[in-house]
């Protein structure tokens, strides 16, 4: 049931992506399509029937002022025989219908058929051309007859007075069927041409949709906890590049959830150890505290030592805790770097002497001036190294210590004589919770909050392994400008 909601839900999420795609791209291209076919259109249609008009108006002026100049002057029986003459002799009659109106608007005479004589044909331009006494042309619906015909009439003329009408009249049946055919084939374009815009883009969402879905999917599985998996990446464009992106998160989260499984597991065990330490101890101490003075001394000086640990790992906690969100601060002053250094060696010398490892220090052969810096965040640095060089590399029984000055920097180092560490853990061994192949005690986090304190004094915290054996932990330190 939840994997067929899955897929409802997978479906639902890809067709309301196609959807989006086809309102924002595909969506102003139809509209696109359609402005134009209807422009090209109207176009058209103005083209064809502007043409028509202009020839006809032409044609009409030609024949009504050769009609006024050479045959309105002998009598209207002259006119007539002459209409009539001019009717059985036109030339386009198998298109254009030649007639001659009378003032009144009626037919006279008519190159189609003598039945339309007396016939008032009612177009609105014959009472308009006498009255302007100009061409005027007129385009619709014959009242008569209801076809879309075109007619121009232009006026006769006789003593400054119209005695009749000059009108050609033309179907618009063949225009109009060839203005539907040239705009059928651009319909039939345009949809070709909307059908070819339709498929690609089909075919470029379907390429785009498929591997977000994907992507969307492993999203979803890494928050929900599944971390580590990994998709197949089969692109070499910017999908690639997601899911390579994708991956490359996955791999971290699944290896960041490990190490902070694993800190938590440590931790757990830091702390039960130390505790039954102080626990066992002081039960013992108050059950006998009259016993062996030695063995009392013995019992107090883990007691405090485990103190000691624990202290020390709950400090690191609450530093940790400061870095997460964003409280770790400095508070800067005028630090002599030399003196704080030294204060911690003399701290650790003595502790080191009773586990038997030897702690030597060089010292700088010339005063080093003051550095602006927080002196008990970088005690603490110095502390923690010098605490970690014993943990890790005590096994060596020697660490070396020294600070110098090299160019415009203060630099500090703490080699030991241990066992080093492995070359595949070095580009880690600073990060949160990690602690590698050692089996040393500790939260795993020490090291980050060093390399978090001296970059904010804005210098460098670099770990490496040094020639001979053992591992080198050098602080490089800005001096003031």
């Amino acid at each position: 049931m939840a994997e067929e909601r899955a897929s409802k839900w997978k479906a639902l999420r890809i067709r309301g992506l196609r959807q989006r795609w086809v309102v924002n791209s595909i969506m102003p291209v139809a509209v696109m399509l359609v402005l134009l076919v209807t422009l090209f259109s109207v176009g058209i249609s103005s083209y064809y029937y502007g043409t028509m008009q202009d020839g006809l108006m032409k044609q009409a002026r030609a024949e009504a002022g050769a009609f006024n100049d050479y045959f309105m002057d002998n009598g209207f029986a002259e006119y007539l025989q002459r209409a009539t003459q001019s009717t059985t002799n036109f030339e386009d009659k198998d298109r254009i219908e030649l007639q001659f109106l009378s003032s009144a608007g009626r037919i006279q005479v008519s190159s189609t058929s003598s039945l339309k004589n007396g016939i008032k044909p009612g177009t609105p331009e014959i009472e308009q051309a006498i009255a302007q006494q100009d061409c005027v042309a007129f385009q619709g619906r014959d009242p008569e007859t209801g076809e879309s015909i075109l007619s121009v009439s232009a006026p006769l003329t006789y003593g400054g007075k119209v005695v009749g009408v000059l009108r050609l009249v033309t179907s618009l049946r063949e225009v109009n069927r060839q203005i539907l055919v040239t705009i059928a084939v651009v319909l039939v374009v345009a949809v070709l041409c909307m059908t070819m815009v339709i498929l690609a883009n089909l075919l470029f969402i379907n390429d785009v949709v498929e591997p977000v879905a994907v992507v969307t999917e492993a999203a979803k599985r890494i928050s929900a906890g599944t971390y580590g998996i990994q998709i197949e990446n089969k692109y070499s464009d910017e999908l690639g590049e997601l899911v390579d992106n994708i991956n490359d998160m996955s791999l971290k989260i699944g290896r960041n959830e490990k190490m902070k499984s694993e800190f938590i597991s440590s931790v757990s065990h830091e702390l039960r150890t130390p505790l039954t330490a102080i626990n066992g101890w002081g039960e013992t101490i108050l059950e006998d505290p009259t016993g062996d003075p030695e063995q009392l001394r013995r019992g107090i000086r883990i007691i405090l030592s485990e103190s000691r640990r624990l202290s020390t790992m709950v400090e690191e906690l609450l530093e940790f805790s400061k870095m997460e969100d964003g409280r770790f601060t400095l508070r800067v002053e005028q630090v002599d770097l030399q003196a704080e250094f030294e204060d911690a060696i003399f701290t650790y010398r003595e502790l080191f002497r009773q586990e038997g490892i030897a702690l030597e220090y060089v010292d700088c052969d010339e005063e080093l001036p003051f550095i602006s810096g927080d002196p008990e965040r970088l005690k603490q640095v110095f502390c923690n190294v010098l605490d970690n060089a014993a943990k890790h590399g005590g096994s060596g029984k020697r660490i070396t210590a020294s600070i110098c000055r090299e160019g415009h920097e203060e630099v500090v180092r703490v080699r030991d004589y241990g066992p080093g560490i492995p070359e595949a853990e070095l580009p880690y061994v600073k990060q949160k919770f990690y602690k590698g192949s050692s089996k040393a005690r500790g939260s795993g986090i020490g090291l980050a909050v060093c390399d978090e304190i001296i970059g904010l004094h804005g210098g460098t915290f670099t770990i490496g392994n040094a020639e001979g054996g053992g591992a080198v932990v050098t602080i490089r330190l800005p001096m003031n400008p």
